[in-house]
């Protein structure tokens, strides 16, 4: 019996071990398949994987930008993180984000406000957007049950509309021939931390926010009745949690996070509201929050890995003709592997099983 205990404790050690290394086999497997791709097209995969690493850390400028680039992908994926961490399963970062872009730029130049105070003001105006287009499909899945995964792709296409059809009237800049608003006031800009690049603050912000991610699902309560409502909506009621206000805080608390993401990217990398500003950033967090199995850690190290993809795919792109549509392809590669996670877990525990009923079979013919 000892020894079957002794077995057991080993077993689930063995599996959480193997649960942690499936993110980092799922992004190996990724880059082997995109080899024989690369030499399917007559290209040297080595060449192309030196371009890629150099174009995204090769020298302080590259470093800057991809940790610029990093910044929205790691906001909108721990907005993410709450919702999955709640059983709650958003699509609606993408339109959260351009939502919180929008608000933060209407505030930049229609609100009046101290020039010391204008940025804080852009960064709450994009919180609150991106809040209430969580708030939205949270509010429709705990009160009538309406899948949250259809409402928030549903209002990514609003969003999208809604941008566009400011942007072709009453916020266009009319000296300008192309969908974009005026250009934000100096003061609502995000300051820029390193000087000759575009690394701004909203990178510093977003390490913060990691910190508050952390906090808040691990060392509130709040943090964990999001996680008892996530693992047990049932339980959990009948354990006398509110299950209905916590599947809308969850949602709202993952807009906000998408919002002030947005807000940072128009303010900090293009100083206007443009159309399309967020190029899948919202979509790609999805990724980043299912490799970084929802930890602070893993999520900034997933944040950092796919920053370093956009960015290097350009200097792969010019340098060995390997077109940048490759690193999409590796990004749904990762997720394909990340999402097969439970089938290998569940493939291990199914051969330790029948392991250990075989040797029990043999102890009890022994005895």
């Amino acid at each position: 019996m000892g020894w079957s205990f002794k077995n057991l404790m080993a077993n689930n050690h063995k599996n959480r071990l193997l649960e942690k290394m499936i993110p980092v086999l799922a992004v190996f497997l990724a880059l082997i398949i995109s080899t024989f791709i690369i030499l399917m097209a007559g290209k040297d995969p080595v060449l192309a994987f030196r371009f890629l690493i150099y174009g995204a850390v090769g020298n302080i400028n590259f470093i800057a930008e991809t940790l610029a680039k990093t910044t929205p992908l790691l906001i909108c994926s721990l907005g993410l993180a709450i919702s999955f961490k709640a059983n709650l399963t958003s699509i609606g970062a993408e339109g959260q984000m351009l939502i919180g872009g929008l608000f933060g730029t209407v505030a930049a130049l229609y609100i009046p406000c101290p020039d010391n105070l204008r940025l804080i003001l852009v960064l709450s105006a994009g919180a609150a957007g991106g809040a209430v287009f969580g708030a939205i499909p949270g509010f429709l899945k705990a009160k009538y049950g309406i899948s949250e995964i259809i409402n928030t792709i549903m209002l990514n296409y609003i969003a999208t509309y809604i941008v566009a059809y400011l942007l072709n009237g009453p916020m266009k800049d009319v000296k300008s021939g192309y969908q974009q608003s005026y250009m934000l006031p100096s003061s609502a800009k995000m300051p820029v931390i390193l000087s000759d690049t575009r690394l701004h603050l909203g990178f510093i912000i977003g390490i913060a926010l990691v910190f508050v991610y952390h906090i808040l699902i691990n060392k509130t309560p709040a943090g964990f009745k999001l996680r008892a409502v996530g693992s047990n909506c049932d339980a959990s009621r009948y354990a006398g949690i509110h299950v209905t206000r916590y599947i809308v805080l969850a949602l709202t608390l993952s807009g906000a996070m998408a919002g002030i993401a947005g807000a940072i990217e128009v303010s900090a990398m293009h100083g206007r509201l443009l159309n399309g500003f967020t190029s899948n950033v919202g979509f790609d967090a999805i990724a980043i929050a299912l490799l970084g199995k929802l930890s602070p850690i893993g999520i900034l190290i997933s944040s950092l890995f796919f920053g370093a993809l956009r960015v290097g795919s350009n200097s792969m792109q010019m340098g060995v003709q390997v077109p940048s549509s490759l690193i999409d392809m590796i990004q749904g590669m990762i997720i394909l592997f990340i999402l097969c996670d439970k089938l290998i877990l569940q493939i291990s525990a199914d051969r330790k099983l029948k392991k250990q009923k075989k040797v029990l079979v043999e102890e009890t013919g022994k005895a």
